[in-house]
């Protein structure tokens, strides 16, 4: 994805590794934490005190014990049923973890209201302000899903990466003013504390090479970055000459994508989406389902995956790859906060690409126009009424008139 220079800011010298599911990330994400010594800042969507997220809780709380600072912060929605363990857990030890909106009190939660949807819903964590993990993958142990009797054979299909260089100086920065507004109520009432923040370095401090890679941090909020991923996206498309491969868990685009989309297979480039083949959220599922008539007939191929629950976020666009946190859908382009990495490098994107692949070939359900079209009139239904409902939602941004 060539995306606009004015609009991300590339740093050169990086080290990333791409991880692939719970099995790669979680392994790498604790050995980091164990061998913290000054800092590990950790922010998530979902934290779940499951298998797995017990032993992520576990090496937070030691590595505070020992002395390093460590800072967690959840979701107040996503986060919801174990917020209050997990930051009892990480007091106890020592570590401070804040919640990100929390969920107002059951009366309220039935109030229709456009700041209850403005979720951090990125996944950052930063060790020693040296070592950056970025992606999709919440806490939570992704095999808990599993269920043959249900058809779901595999776990999550997801990534992250993980960064070392300059880039993570950038990342780094950006948890910090999280913080710091998490904290300014606080601050406000006690001024002298204002010292005891220790911003770590500012985005642009010199930070040593680790590697080739040419790389941006790309992040989406509602006030400086509030259309930043999506026009990189849109950019890298109408530049894309061969291949354009999508793998995104919640696809319901804007028209301008869904526009550009039908550009670049107009023009001979071959574009192809994996999405959701399991139903996980029913209405974001049929809504999706009721674009394909129409990108199917642009020519655009889509595939389902079938072991397990898609939640991948990545995309490749000819030699260049994005792997983070936010869907294609309005939560995350209109909403949320979010945090991407594109990364500019031909073999790092021909690795995630033979990686989806390899999960279209294996676990890929090819939509054929001609099956779609003779669904009965029920799967009909059910598609419509998903998609007014979507639409109806995206009403409370203001934007409807984009989808």
């Amino acid at each position: 994805m060539k995306a606009e220079q004015d609009r991300l800011e590339w740093a050169p010298g990086n080290d990333i590794r791409l991880l692939q599911n719970g099995a790669d990330f979680f392994p790498a994400l604790c050995a980091a934490i164990d061998a913290a010594t000054v800092s590990v800042h950790l922010e998530t969507y979902i934290f779940m005190v499951d298998r797995t997220g017990s032993r992520v809780l576990d090496c937070l709380a030691s590595a505070a014990r020992r002395g390093v600072k460590v800072r967690v912060v959840l979701d107040g929605f996503g986060s919801a049923m174990q917020a209050e363990q997990v930051r009892t857990a990480l007091t106890n030890a020592g570590a401070q973890c804040r919640i990100f909106r929390p969920e107002p009190r059951w009366f309220a939660r039935f109030i229709p209201s456009r700041s209850r949807l403005r979720r951090l819903h990125r996944k950052v964590t930063i060790v020693d302000g040296r070592v950056a993990f970025i992606g999709g993958i919440n806490i939570i142990d992704d095999y808990d899903d599993l269920d043959p009797t249900d058809g779901i054979s595999a776990p999550r299909f997801d990534f992250a990466v993980q960064i070392e260089g300059p880039l993570v100086a950038q990342a780094a920065y950006a948890q910090e003013l999280l913080w710091v507004r998490l904290n300014w109520a606080r601050l406000r009432r006690h001024p002298r504390d204002w010292n005891r923040m220790r911003l770590l370095k500012p985005r642009h401090a010199r930070v040593a090479p680790c590697g080739n890679l040419r790389a941006a941090l790309v992040l989406r909020d509602n006030l400086r970055f509030r259309q930043t991923f999506e026009r990189a996206y849109l950019f890298g498309i109408s530049q894309a000459r061969r291949d354009i491969l999508i793998a995104n868990a919640y696809f319901f685009p804007g028209i301008k994508f869904r526009r550009a989309l039908a550009k670049a297979a107009a023009r001979g480039v071959r574009v192809r989406l994996l999405l959701q083949g399991k139903v996980e959220y029913r209405m974001q599922y049929h809504a999706t389902r009721s674009l394909y008539d129409q990108l199917l007939r642009d020519g655009i191929e889509i595939y389902e995956y079938m072991p397990g629950y898609l939640h991948a976020k990545v995309a490749v666009i000819d030699n260049v790859a994005t792997v983070g946190s936010s869907n294609l859908d309005p939560f995350s382009l209109l909403l949320a906060r979010e945090a991407n990495v594109v990364v500019d490098n031909q073999p790092f994107a021909w690795d995630l690409q033979e990686r989806l692949e390899a999960a279209i070939r294996e676990g890929g359900r090819f939509v054929r126009p001609l099956e779609y079209q003779r669904r009965g009139w029920l799967r009909r239904w059910v598609d419509a009424a998903s998609y007014i409902l979507l639409r109806i939602g995206v009403a409370l941004t203001g934007t409807s008139d984009k989808y």
